[in-house]
């Protein structure tokens, strides 16, 4: 901040402020849930990003979405001319996302190549969870539906709107297009198709003895005093949180709902899957019971990374320039040709 501060050159200002907004950003990440510094450092990063978008002369709106009681946020990039010829991109996050993290790991690029991109954050996720206490819900539709009429009703599109879902939306962005008609394509960032197979991977198999013989006195005595890594750690309150529940334990219970196993045969759209072969989350077999599961997508395109191109790892850390070139590939094969159908509006 203190380089922003004393900087005149608006490109040098701008991109100091992003870094410190990505900087208050890891910081507060790693902070348990109840740490009294959450607040301000929340603040300071939300700040710094916006500060430094202005400062760039980023064009962004940001929209409040009604949404019960409560409201969701998004922001929307608009494109440069001819961006109305192009697929709206829908972008959300995932398990420990924030909606801003999301202009570099997608929108950025993607205005770059011409297309406007509306960012989202629901419940669980960024400033929802953080200053209205709202948890996650397997019902992703609900959040995305709300945020779709609320965009529509004041930026009707006259193209197809293509909904990717980074990490853990690698289920919500698919969970939502099972429900919602008004999505035409989805990108799975990484794969994310069964969440308790995945959150139970690692766990060993005399927990779940356990917990099924009811020793659960044996259960918190082990969680509260056993051996544990800053990882696990912070996996387990981060969860809690999340989720919204008090038992570490829970948190496993919590992922079940989150399959798409008996959703996934809704979506009709064009479906383009990703995945790392050294994914340190979701294992690959996922790949093949998504793929299996989409009966009724109007295509299936799977692109799988490797160690040796060097986006093997989840959501192809490091290496974004390798999953950007397979997602603008794939938009311009499924959606390259102006479509000249009506605006896309309410449901």
């Amino acid at each position: 901040m203190t380089l922003a501060d004393n900087t005149n050159d608006a490109v040098s200002k701008g991109n100091a402020l992003l870094r410190a907004h990505n900087y208050y950003r890891s910081a507060e990440f790693f902070l348990a849930p109840n740490d009294s510094r959450h607040a301000l450092v929340w603040k300071k990063n939300i700040d710094a990003f916006y500060k430094g978008l202005n400062v760039l002369d980023v064009n962004y709106e940001r929209i409040q979405v009604p949404y019960g009681n409560h409201h969701l946020n998004a922001v929307y990039y608009p494109g440069p001319a001819g961006s109305e010829n192009k697929p709206l991109l829908v972008v959300v996050g995932g398990y420990d996302s924030t909606m801003e993290e999301l202009y570099f790991h997608v929108a950025a690029a993607a205005h770059q190549r011409g297309y406007s991109v509306l960012t989202y954050e629901g419940p669980g996720q960024g400033s929802i969870l953080r200053e209205q206490g709202l948890a996650f819900t397997p019902e992703w539709e609900k959040p995305t539906g709300a945020v779709l009429d609320t965009f529509l009703a004041k930026h009707p599109v006259s193209q197809k709107i293509v909904l990717i879902g980074e990490s853990m939306g690698g289920y919500l962005a698919p969970r939502a297009a099972a429900f919602d008609p008004r999505i035409n394509g989805v990108v799975a960032y990484d794969e994310f198709f069964d969440g308790y197979a995945i959150a139970t991977r690692r766990v060993p198999s005399f927990v779940f003895w356990l917990r099924d013989h009811h020793y659960d006195g044996t259960l918190r005595f082990l969680s509260e005093h056993g051996p544990k890594d800053p990882g696990s750690t912070w996996s387990m309150q981060n969860g809690m949180w999340v989720f919204g529940v008090n038992d570490p334990f829970a948190v496993l219970d919590a992922f079940k709902p989150y399959t798409l196993a008996s959703v996934a045969s809704r979506i009709t759209g064009d479906v383009l899957i990703l995945a790392g072969a050294d994914d340190h989350f979701v294992p690959l077999d996922q790949v093949d019971a998504f793929q299996k599961s989409l009966t009724h997508a109007r295509s299936v395109t799977t692109k799988v990374f490797d160690r040796e191109s060097g986006g093997g790892e989840h959501c192809q850390i490091g290496a974004a320039s390798l999953w950007h070139a397979t997602l603008f590939d794939w938009l311009a094969q499924k959606y390259g040709q102006p479509d000249q159908a009506a605006p896309v509006n309410q449901k």
